[in-house]
């Protein structure tokens, strides 16, 4: 892709965060610190895009004008979708947003319909299911969750979103954040707390991780190492050669998992700068930790059957 062709990527991204309208400072705060680590490594300065979305100075017109092919629209499209259903069922303003920009990118309802209905039923995802793949956590009345089984199972759902993040489609994006607040769910019930969707979306902004940001980082790192790319080709299931953002999910995911662990085991007595620094601390040691498990993320990768993990979720 050429740098204008990127950019106008990037700024559809942006303009589809910011579509609900929502000014939630928090989520704002998560996008622009994603648009600063983004410049860090896109040669192309996010931060500067994220102003000029935030200012206006740029139009969705100007925008869909930079994509000259079918495949390069359809790629837009699918991601704004994602973005905007990161954080649940597009609202009016999103409908909007997105009829919008599906007419100025000359997509037929063919090929636009059938993206809204998958990330719609990926963001309905039921929360209180177990993860795909995964047995449940034995616990006893005295003891508590069994330990082992639980490491046990942050890790493997930092595995499988770290493989997802290295297929290029983006319905395996959509996946990743209805898995994290699975798995949020699920050590949360391990410790004996029920917990709806609304506690948990709470429980991830506070510790540092915007849901709409998030896909816009996961989005930003597909594109900044090329995976993209295979999209473009026609390569398919290739799995790119650039891994930083398989790093960052894995990651992610795996801090999460435990300062959820951490939070109600303490009976969720942690306040939020006690959990934005745990995360912070665990999403560090979690980097490293990933190029130990690097083999078998990339093995499953290869192995992952997206349709029936979907599948799966959204049942």
């Amino acid at each position: 892709m050429t740098p204008e062709q990127t950019r106008s990527l990037l700024t559809i991204c942006l303009m589809a965060a910011f579509a609900d309208g929502r000014n939630d400072p928090r989520e704002r705060e998560h996008v622009r610190r994603t648009a600063e680590s983004l410049s860090a490594g896109a040669g192309i300065d996010v931060m500067s895009l994220y102003q000029d979305v935030l200012l206006k100075r740029v139009t969705l017109e100007q925008a869909a004008a930079g994509l000259d092919s079918p495949e390069l629209r359809q790629l837009a499209f699918e991601m704004a979708v994602g973005v905007c259903d990161a954080d649940g069922v597009h609202d009016a303003a999103e409908t909007a947003f997105l009829d919008r920009l599906g007419a100025l990118l000359q997509l037929a309802s063919g090929e636009t319909a059938p993206v809204m209905d998958n990330a719609d039923a990926l963001a309905q995802a039921p929360v209180d299911r177990p993860l795909p793949e995964t047995p449940a956590v034995p616990q006893s009345a005295a003891a508590g969750p069994d330990q082992a089984e639980l490491d046990k199972m942050i890790l493997n759902a930092a595995i499988l979103n770290g493989a997802l993040e290295l297929l290029p489609e983006s319905l395996a994006s959509m996946a990743i954040i209805p898995l994290q607040t699975r798995l949020v769910y699920r050590v949360g019930k391990a410790y004996g707390f029920e917990l709806d969707r609304g506690h948990i979306t709470d429980f991830l902004a506070t510790v540092g991780i915007g849901l709409t940001s998030q896909y816009v980082e996961q989005f930003g790192r597909k594109l900044v190492g090329g995976l993209l790319g295979k999209v473009l080709g026609k390569v398919g299931r290739t799995i790119g050669s650039e891994a930083t953002g398989s790093a960052f999910s894995f990651a992610t995911t795996y801090a999460l998992g435990h300062v959820a662990k951490r939070y109600y085991a303490d009976g969720r007595r942690l306040d939020g700068t006690a959990l934005k620094a745990a995360f912070g601390q665990l999403f560090d040691n979690a980097k490293g930790l990933q190029q130990r498990y690097a083999p078998e993320i990339a093995e499953r990768a290869r192995t992952l059957d997206l349709k029936k993990l979907t599948s799966e979720l959204t049942r």
